[in-house]
């Protein structure tokens, strides 16, 4: 048993000094790994999560664990749970949609798969908006959509160390931009969640190997137009989305027989350069997030969290530190859930308080006992 262990740590430590060290030597490569590259895929599922600060990787228990920690998949009590969530962003220009579903594999292993799309429709296409006469003609305006799609098959799996379970991901990412450009990708998270007694701890590594992202661009489409207004013309390339890891940590705490509170709160690591966060080095940037679900007999739900701390600078050249907090309300009767989230909420002198309202329900079946 002791060996089995030791052959355990052993590849987890090697499997870190390849990511730090993948992500060292990608974050040299400019031109293939630029900033926020799939940041859709950090926005999060779930208005649960979402009410929370996305503070999810070490409590994650349900369907959208096969996004925020594919090892907590394994505390699903259903043999069948589905999930829906559809929000709206940007005064309700872009809209994004995810839909959830897991089911156990036997009795130490778990499979979920999820499909997440975040989209801009009706984008007006005035290419042509200027006929051959030079007059300008509204008919000749058509109308596109740029979106980006994720399919993630998860796996759960218990671990031989008692209260470790381990998970992983493999995602297929396409990204549209009309008829103009189009990428396909491919990545792999890896994951892991512990417990002990009323502590919970999470680590979740996403794009572990780093993220390929094959542009092809439809260069006929806007060369006319481009070479007019001296834009340069796109070239087919590949884009790399490098490591993002997150630790947390979670605790429950007992008010009495009916009420109860999750406490929760880590760390997300990025490796894409500097960014306007806490912790800042060539190698890594850090933010700190935090949240709070209290409940009432594990029935009626309210949350709150706070993150996305950011360090601006005011016309003056004066810092000042810009926070996201966050709302959420859920109920749950037996096997269905419905929870509501309010996020963006932030204000400062420059900005005017914007909110976004997301939704999500959760539904777990079993099957029917045969009668006899």
């Amino acid at each position: 048993m002791k060996s089995k262990h030791k052959y355990s740590l052993g590849s987890l430590f090697i499997l870190l000094f390849l990511f730090l060290y993948h992500s060292s030597f990608s974050q040299k490569q400019g031109s293939l790994t630029p900033k926020y590259s799939n940041e859709f895929l950090a926005i999060g599922v779930g208005a649960r999560a979402l009410g929370m600060a996305n503070t999810q990787t070490a409590i994650a228990n349900d369907v959208t664990a096969g996004y925020w920690n594919p090892a907590g998949l394994l505390k699903i009590k259903e043999k069948y749970q589905a999930s829906l969530m559809h929000a709206e962003y940007f005064g309700g220009i872009a809209s994004y949609d995810y839909a959830g579903f897991a089911t156990p594999i036997n009795a130490d292993s778990h499979l979920g798969i999820s499909i997440i799309r975040m989209g801009i429709d009706n984008i007006p296409d005035t290419r042509f908006l200027i006929d051959n006469s030079g007059r300008i003609n509204y008919d000749n305006v058509g109308a596109f959509a740029e979106a980006s799609y994720a399919f993630i098959l998860s796996y759960a799996h218990y671990s031989i160390v008692k209260g470790l379970s381990l998970g992983a991901n493999t995602k297929v990412l396409h990204r549209t931009v009309g008829i103009f450009g189009n990428a396909w990708g491919v990545g792999f998270d890896v994951a892991a969640q512990y417990e002990y007694k009323k502590w919970q701890l999470g680590l979740m590594v996403r794009d572990v190997t780093s993220t390929f992202n094959v542009w092809n661009y439809n260069s006929e489409t806007v060369i006319d137009v481009f070479s007019k207004t001296g834009n340069e013309i796109p070239n087919n390339a590949i884009e790399l989305t490098l490591p993002r890891m997150i630790l947390e940590a979670g605790r429950e705490i007992d008010f009495g027989e009916n009420m109860g509170a999750l406490l929760t709160a880590g760390f997300t690591f990025t490796f894409d350069g500097k960014r306007n966060t806490w912790i800042q080095t060539d190698l890594l940037s850090g933010d700190f997030q935090a949240g709070m679900e209290l409940n009432y007999k594990k029935m009626v739900f309210l949350r709150a969290g706070i993150g996305n701390f950011q360090r601006l600078e005011n016309f003056n050249k004066t810092i000042y530190t810009q926070t996201q907090p966050s709302f959420g309300l859920g109920m749950q009767l037996k096997n269905f859930t419905i929870d509501y989230a309010l996020t963006n909420a932030v204000r400062n002198a420059d900005n005017p308080t914007t909110f976004s309202h997301v939704f999500s329900v959760k539904a777990g079946f079993n099957d029917k006992k045969k009668k006899d």
